[in-house]
């Protein structure tokens, strides 16, 4: 259930907070994508390795929130345990 703190701030529930937590791992994949794309289209081996250590930041932030959905949902953590 949603309620207002004070002055319009929300306290959002368990789906919202669900839905949040999946798409930011939608534009942290969507990320990763993108420097992958870049370090393949520059031969400049110090960008390339700049690229590389943003990339691998990304990945980082996807396990967080990948840990974070297993904890946070029981349904998500089942099929992550049941799934061969």
């Amino acid at each position: 259930m949603d309620c207002l703190l004070e002055e319009g701030v929300k306290i959002m529930g368990k789906h919202e907070n669900w839905a949040m937590a999946r798409q930011s791992l939608i534009e942290e994949l969507d990320a990763i994508n993108k420097y992958q794309m870049r370090i393949d289209a520059t031969d400049d081996e110090s960008l390339k390795k700049v690229l590389q250590h943003n990339m691998d930041e990304e990945k980082e932030h996807v396990a967080m929130l990948v840990e974070w959905l297993r904890k946070s949902d029981p349904t998500q953590d089942k099929v992550f345990k049941e799934h061969d």
